[in-house]
């Protein structure tokens, strides 16, 4: 990819680099560890892109 990017996917890689923070630990206390990551948090750069 070019170091030259767009403004719109600029905005995007910020936000999927947001969601990947780990699920807050209450959230976790509160489902009774059923939830322990959320599946936005699971993506690679290299395995899988975002959608255009």
């Amino acid at each position: 990819m070019a170091g030259n990017k767009p403004l719109a996917l600029k905005l995007r890689l910020i936000k999927a680099e947001k969601q990947k923070g780990p699920v807050p630990s209450w959230i976790i206390m509160r489902t009774m560890g059923r939830v322990r990551f959320s599946p936005k948090t699971r993506r690679n750069w290299r395995i899988r892109k975002l959608r255009p």
